[in-house]
């Protein structure tokens, strides 16, 4: 039995496997912040676009020619 746990305490294979698990779940936090973080600024830029075309269009349809 103590051969066991000692064959297991020298075996680092688990050990990596769960470095590169966290490895991974820390890229997977970084990239969903970063697509949160683009996904609002797009959304202002997109709001702010809207908002300017449909300030033109409202101008545009109230101009009259001379």
């Amino acid at each position: 039995m103590t051969k066991i746990f000692a064959r297991l305490m020298k075996d680092e294979s688990g050990a990596t496997a769960i470095e590169y698990g966290l490895i991974a779940a820390l890229i997977s936090v970084a990239l969903i912040a970063g697509a949160t973080s683009l996904g609002g600024t797009l959304n202002n830029t997109f709001s702010s676009l809207s908002t300017k075309m449909s300030t033109a269009k409202t101008t545009s349809d109230n101009y009259k020619a001379p």
